[in-house]
């Protein structure tokens, strides 16, 4: 079935139109299925003015329906993506309102420590709402929320999720990946892992109720033993000294 936006018998007069060229005036003709089209005169590809990319941001169909996507578009995307991941996750735990308000914190950490960082946010935030997402099946089969048995029961159900809402493979990977081993990092992880890491670090000693002594050079210490990145230590010691 094809998309009623982009099928030619629901077309009106409106459907042709003309504009100019942003860059150099020249006069252009557009269909209202065009994503882009390129100016005769400077040769610019030129992104349809009048097109809506709302449906394109989640449907995994949408370079079939609109053709090739804008490149500025395609770099949002990805960006779009996490606000359904998001909510996928609280569908998923239901009503554990734990787990969903941890995923939370972890998420706006995440966020934080990955713009200080440069980091992928994009990969960053899927994995910090997808990070606990196995801990459901974890505590169906072995009646345990271990870190292994999360890491184990994660991937899969965090792969569906996102092949549902039409992820790049590329990204469904690296997150996959994040999560599998999000508790036990290795000798050569990569940014995106660390700034995950640290926010789940963080999140986790926040939420800890004994917080005795987080003001002695012995915890300072140990602060910058335990995380991963710059920013993530420096968040970690702002935010548990505030709190304090």
């Amino acid at each position: 079935m094809q998309c009623p936006g982009q099928d030619t018998q629901y077309w009106n007069q409106d459907s042709i139109f003309e504009t100019t060229c942003p860059e150099c005036g020249h006069p252009m003709e557009f269909f209202k299925d065009d994503a882009t089209r390129r100016c005769g005169k400077c040769k610019k590809k030129i992104v349809n003015p009048k097109m809506d990319f709302g449906c394109a941001s989640y449907c995994k169909f949408a370079e079939q329906c609109l053709g090739t996507l804008p490149e500025e578009f395609v770099a949002k995307r990805d960006d779009l993506l996490k606000d359904r991941v998001a909510v996928a996750m609280k569908r998923y735990f239901g009503t554990d309102f734990k787990r969903i308000g941890h995923a939370g914190k972890v998420a706006r950490f995440a966020e934080k420590i990955g713009k200080q960082e440069k980091a992928n946010l994009a990969v960053v935030l899927c994995a910090a709402y997808l990070h606990d997402i196995g801990i459901k099946n974890a505590e169906e089969k072995y009646n345990s929320s271990a870190a292994r048995y999360q890491e184990q029961e994660g991937p899969p159900v965090a792969r569906e999720l996102m092949d549902d809402l039409g992820a790049k493979k590329e990204l469904v990977d690296e997150v996959c990946d994040i999560i599998g081993h999000h508790h036990h990092p290795g000798e050569d992880e990569s940014l995106n892992f660390k700034v995950l890491y640290d926010a789940d670090m963080l999140t986790n000693m926040v939420e800890c109720k004994d917080r005795k002594g987080i003001d002695t050079p012995e915890f300072l210490a140990k602060l910058d033993r335990l995380f991963l990145t710059q920013s993530g230590n420096s968040l970690a010691k702002e935010v548990l000294m505030q709190d304090n």
